[in-house]
């Protein structure tokens, strides 16, 4: 019996070099002046073969930011035993950090610029989530009398935000020492008394 779930590899390297030019592009230029001739072209496909795959440009960024989104998700939710939630939080955030590492022109492009809010709201999205759960945060809304949310959006925020500058000052430190210097931080931040 044949696996129906299993996608043609040549559907996959056809999808593959359209979101490849699309990164191109939007290095080059404002997304405003991106059109699917422009994609196709530099995909190397006409396009009839990008509208097999989209609908148009701004179903294919949902589509990558729903797949940035699943990736990361997994990433986060990496349910691996550790000794300590501690050590599960940094082996998870320095995960995250690697993989952004290894896919860093397309966060460059879609994290530390301007132009695509979209994939910046999926991982708000996604960090926000995985904060939540923490038991960290009711520990510290106990010990300091902030609000929940308020701890949540501040977490989240702080770590968007320095992943972005990360970027978009070409990664100057490695994803392990990053990784550290940020559990150094939530350590910190969770013995306030």
């Amino acid at each position: 019996m044949k696996d129906k779930t299993k996608v043609d590899p040549r559907i996959i390297r056809t999808r593959q070099l359209i979101k490849d030019a699309f990164i191109d592009l939007l290095q080059e230029m404002d997304i405003n002046k991106i059109t699917v001739n422009r994609i196709a072209e530099r995909a190397t496909v006409n396009r009839v073969t990008f509208y097999l795959h989209y609908r148009d440009i701004q179903d294919m960024m949902e589509n990558m930011a729903l797949e940035m989104g699943e990736k990361l998700g997994q990433i986060m939710r990496d349910s691996t035993p550790y000794k300590s939630i501690e050590e599960t939080d940094s082996v998870k955030l320095l995960n995250l950090l690697e993989h952004i590492a290894e896919n860093a022109k397309f966060y460059k492009v879609v994290l530390a610029s301007t132009k695509t809010p979209i994939f910046t709201e999926q991982l708000l999205k996604i960090i926000t989530e995985t904060i939540t759960k923490r038991r960290e945060v009711d520990s510290l809304h106990i010990k300091t009398d902030i609000q929940k949310d308020i701890i949540i959006w501040y977490g989240s925020s702080a770590l968007i935000g320095t992943i972005v500058s990360w970027l978009r000052y070409d990664m100057p430190y490695t994803p392990q020492y990053l990784a550290k210097q940020l559990s150094l931080l939530f350590r910190i931040g969770n013995k306030i008394e």
